[in-house]
Formats: C-alpha cells, structure tokens, sequence
C-alpha cells in the first residue's frame, strides 16, 4: 500500500541539544524572573520540548541579591513548610530566605529564595526533582561555570 505515514515524532533526552545560559537578575522582579527561568529548565522555549523528557538548559543566574519585590512581600510574603513533627510548621519571609542565601556553609549557587519560588513552577514528581538541579544562583556578578561557555541572554526579550 502505497500511502503517506504521518508519524509523531518525540525526542528523547540523547536528540536533545542542552546548553548553558546566563540570566542577569539585575532589578528584575522575583516571580517574573523565576517564570521564564522554569520555563528554560523545561525546554519549553525549545521546538524539540517533550513532557516527560529532561531538554532544558542548565541557568545560571548571577546577581540575585540585587532582585527586586514589589510592594511589601520583603516582609508580608510567607512561605510555610512543615518538618512532620507535631507543632513543626516554620515559616520564613523572602527576606529571610535572601539572608540565607549569603551563609557561608551553604552550596555554591543554592539559593534558598530562588529554590523555593522555581520549585513550585516545575512539575511536582521525579522529572521536576531532575530539573531543579539544572539551576545554579549566585549572589554575585562571578560565577565558576565558565568553562561551559555559557551564552548571556536578556530575559525581558523572551516571551
């Protein structure tokens, strides 16, 4: 039979081209940043995007001590989270979360605030747990990843 086969095709995590970028956080706000940032981490920005495949880019955000919050949420904003003992509930503001991040006992490029806010925009299973990973922040204009030759890009031009 000589007919025309239309075949779906989807990637696999071997066909997909991974490359590092660099995201200023230079006065940009917090939530609209760390949407376009989940957005990278899941290849969404990328025609070869599958759902249930790791295609995105690793980032690497520098200066995020100069991000910016509008209104009140420095000290309004708060984030719970429950150890599992009973009377257990913490909370913790954003400010709280930015004075972590400067902690010199802390990872290189774990920054609490970010973690937090991009956790709750990836998929809540095993695949957003791989993807988490792929960001690196850095309180700084230095980073030490250069030798990935990450390419900067301006995030106010991706939609």
């Amino acid at each position: 039979m000589d007919t025309l086969s239309y075949k779906t095709l989807t990637p696999n995590e071997q066909q997909c081209n991974r490359e590092w970028v660099v995201i200023d956080a230079t006065d940009q706000v917090l939530g609209r940043l760390c949407s376009v940032v989940a957005m990278i981490l899941r290849g969404k920005n990328k025609p070869t995007y599958s759902p249930f495949v790791e295609c995105g880019d690793n980032v690497i955000i520098i200066n995020a001590d100069k991000v910016r919050l509008t209104g009140n949420k420095w000290t309004d904003r708060e984030y719970l989270r429950y150890t599992g003992y009973p009377g257990g509930q913490r909370v913790s503001t954003p400010e709280l979360l930015k004075q972590k991040s400067f902690n010199k006992h802390i990872k290189p490029g774990y920054n609490p605030l970010f973690i937090k806010v991009v956790k709750g925009m990836l998929p809540k299973n095993r695949l957003g747990r791989q993807i988490i990973e792929n960001m690196h922040v850095y309180n700084g204009p230095a980073h030490p990843h250069e030798a990935q030759n990450p390419k900067v890009i301006d995030i106010n031009t991706i939609k």
